[in-house]
């Protein structure tokens, strides 16, 4: 039964750890940009360059 009163413990100073480091992002402006992700959407994503295969190509000229 003492096990339970240790997890108990434990929990809570866990959840008052993840309260606190949300509220510490929350404060520092972690959550601010609300423009860039409904926008983000409407950019084309940069083209992979594979240089594998660009160096294969230069092989084979």
């Amino acid at each position: 039964m003492n096990i339970f009163y240790l997890l108990i413990g434990v929990s809570l100073l866990v959840a008052l750890i993840f309260l606190g480091a949300f509220i510490w992002a929350v404060r520092s402006g972690q959550f601010d940009d609300n423009e860039t992700p409904s926008i983000r959407i409407l950019f084309d994503d940069e083209p992979i360059i594979d240089k594998e295969s660009d160096t294969n190509k230069e092989e084979i000229k």
